[in-house]
């Protein structure tokens, strides 16, 4: 528990990706992508409860192997590419509340595809969420202000170039610019009114935790080699302090 609220870990992982064939179990440093969320969860004394929420039982077995339940099997109705998070958290959130005969007040989203993610870092999005009773607490990245939207252009016929915000015209100087900032799915704590009465993962009322290092979002064989990249970085840094 944390801040006296049951804690439900959901990590979503369905058998069908395209980018990259069976993707949650591809090998990232010799072991399966969803290993290394496993390995995360397992730093958080705090969960109360952790599933697999999958359509494949390779991949269930293969969590199963590294410490993570699997205790049901996602319907082919929420298996698709096409279904939104709240309809996996949703499934999950009721039927763990059925198979455990109790109830969680908050589901943290812990999506494999996050490899970079600390344990702190989640942990940071939890307990906001849970002490100042958000609906919904992202982990967020802040954008270079290279990239503002402001700064940013449209393309036309023959190359023409078009603001995208019009606004954009009244910058000069890169301290006007209000800093912005993208989810990067490391984590996502949600109350349970926020899925079950608000059927939303956002809700009226949600805030973010930033995480200001390096997150990637694995989608393909790049994504794989740029994060083992950055890991190697951090073990070899580990190695010498």
């Amino acid at each position: 528990m944390l801040n006296d609220r049951r804690i439900l870990a959901v990590v979503p992982a369905r058998g069908g990706s395209k980018g990259v064939k069976n993707k949650n179990i591809h090998p990232l440093l010799g072991r399966p992508l969803i290993a290394h969320t496993a390995e995360l969860i397992a730093q958080l004394p705090w969960v109360d409860r952790a599933v697999v929420s999958t359509d494949s039982d390779l991949i269930a077995t293969t969590a199963e192997a590294h410490g993570l339940a699997a205790p049901f099997r996602r319907p082919e109705s929420i298996a698709g590419d096409r279904i939104g998070d709240w309809d996996v958290l949703n499934h999950a959130l009721l039927e763990m509340e059925r198979q455990d005969a109790c109830r969680y007040d908050t589901v943290l989203m812990l999506q494999p595809t996050g490899p970079l993610r600390r344990a702190e870092h989640v942990e940071a999005c939890a307990r906001k969420q849970t002490a100042e009773d958000w609906d919904a607490v992202w982990t967020v990245t802040p954008i270079d202000l290279k990239y503002h939207p402001l700064k940013q252009l449209t393309l036309g016929e023959n190359g023409a170039t078009a603001l995208f915000d019009l606004r954009g015209r009244q910058i000069i100087a890169r301290q006007q610019l209000t800093p912005t900032y993208y989810r990067n799915g490391a984590c996502y704590a949600l109350s349970r009114s926020c899925i079950l009465d608000q059927k939303t993962t956002m809700g009226q009322r949600w805030a973010a935790t930033v995480i200001e290092e390096v997150m990637v979002s694995i989608d393909t064989l790049e994504d794989f080699a740029l994060v083992e990249q950055v890991l190697r970085e951090r073990a070899a840094g580990a190695g010498t302090t």
